[in-house]
């Protein structure tokens, strides 16, 4: 049986290049952790469960691992499945769809692999619960997705936490025509040197995600306070549970803030959804949206953070659409000399475009596309020097 002191060994999973600031989450929440291509590992109880779905900006999903082992053969992969301990977590009436890939392993065929785990499911479920073979289960109750994963001859099986990936915060209801996930805007915000006290811009704003995220970041606002998620369903899952995580994120949201966030567009449709969701994540007062070309962008405000996920080419389906706006974004920005600039961009040939090398460049995945994020640091804010008493000026 699950109670709030069981412990369970859990994985967030994430998109590549995400790893580490996944991790870097997951400690903040005081949780240690393993981080591996694409996942995170730790342990933890029903508690900690909630707390990561609704505190993580940058992971896809957290799933409970309910084991590991060999399997070249579908009888091993069968009798591996059947020793899990699926009693504990699934009832008798339980909705448990099997997804499953494979990777660098004997086992290659995914419908076979998911058809033996489900079949050995159905009879670990039909021992416990003394069904007889002839009457199928009903599988009318709670939904637990599962997932068997087998890479280089190892099956990990899973179930997942959280239903709909959490970037889906639920303040989006209208995109862009090529939009950035918000866990993805988020680990843009959190990959730049920008704090709530500097001014931010994002002149390509589109639906208004990275002003949005970096918004919600900057009031300790949980990503996950306004959505769902799958364990709610489930009857060992005590509901009490997330009513007391939410509220207590709740309680940590920083009022008391003046933020400087401009969000333009040349498209005065996307500002309006732009508006609109910033209503909806609760951060409309602390976002400017203007539409605005970036030829026309000028500010005398120094030290700032300028964050952009423009048109690129396998968006807008033709590179050399885009040069001409990489060209001019060079023009306005690179005089921006206290400015630090963060530019998205697939095309490799950027900076001889915009006109200038970047500081740092990292390598992301915006969903299947490889993408660059270009980094250019401004000049340092001189420090100020303390005035001794009786020292003139």
């Amino acid at each position: 049986m699950i109670t709030k002191e069981t412990k369970l060994k859990l994985v967030a999973a994430c998109a590549a290049g995400m790893e580490a600031l996944v991790g870097r989450e997951i400690r903040n929440l005081g949780i240690e952790c393993q981080v591996e291509n694409g996942k995170v590992l730790f342990e933890g109880t029903i508690v900690d469960i909630a707390r990561t779905n609704v505190w993580l900006r940058t992971a896809d999903r957290i799933k409970i691992i309910l084991g590991e082992f060999p399997a070249t053969t579908f009888d091993g992969l069968f009798e591996g499945v059947k020793a899990l301990a699926w009693e504990e977590f699934l009832p008798l009436d339980a909705e448990f769809p099997v997804a499953g890939k494979s990777i660098k392993s004997k086992l290659f065929s995914t419908p076979d692999v998911q058809s033996i785990t489900k079949k050995a499911i159905v009879n670990k479920l039909r021992e416990v619960y003394h069904r007889p073979a002839s009457v199928p289960l009903a599988e009318t109750g709670s939904k637990f997705p599962i997932e068997v994963a087998l890479r280089n001859d190892i099956a990990t099986l899973t179930i997942d936490t959280t239903g709909s990936s959490l970037f889906k915060r639920g303040y989006r209801t209208e995109k862009g025509g090529a939009p950035l996930k918000e866990n993805m805007a988020a680990a843009l915000m959190m990959l730049t040197n920008w704090y709530p006290d500097k001014p931010l811009v994002d002149f390509t704003c589109g639906s208004g995600t990275i002003p949005i995220e970096a918004a919600l970041i900057a009031r300790n606002i949980a990503p996950g306070l306004k959505r769902n998620f799958q364990f709610e369903e489930w009857g060992w899952f005590d509901k009490n549970v997330l009513a007391e995580v939410k509220a207590a994120a709740r309680s940590e949201i920083k009022q008391d803030l003046t933020l400087d966030i401009l969000a333009t567009d040349i498209d005065h449709r996307l500002i309006e959804i732009a508006k609109e969701n910033a209503r909806l994540a609760g951060v409309a007062e602390d976002i400017e949206f203007k539409q605005m070309r970036l030829q026309d962008f000028h500010t005398e405000k120094e030290y700032g953070v300028l964050v952009s996920n423009p048109p690129y080419g396998e968006r807008l389906g033709d590179f050399s659409a885009v040069k001409p706006l990489y060209r001019e974004m060079g023009e306005v920005l690179i005089p921006l000399e206290t400015w630090s600039k963060y530019i998205l961009t697939s095309d490799l040939m950027f900076e001889e475009h915009f006109g200038a090398k970047a500081t740092k460049k990292r390598k992301l995945y915006n969903g299947a596309l490889r993408v660059d994020y270009y980094q250019y640091w401004g000049k340092r804010k001189p420090r100020e020097q303390k005035i001794e008493k009786g020292t003139e000026v």
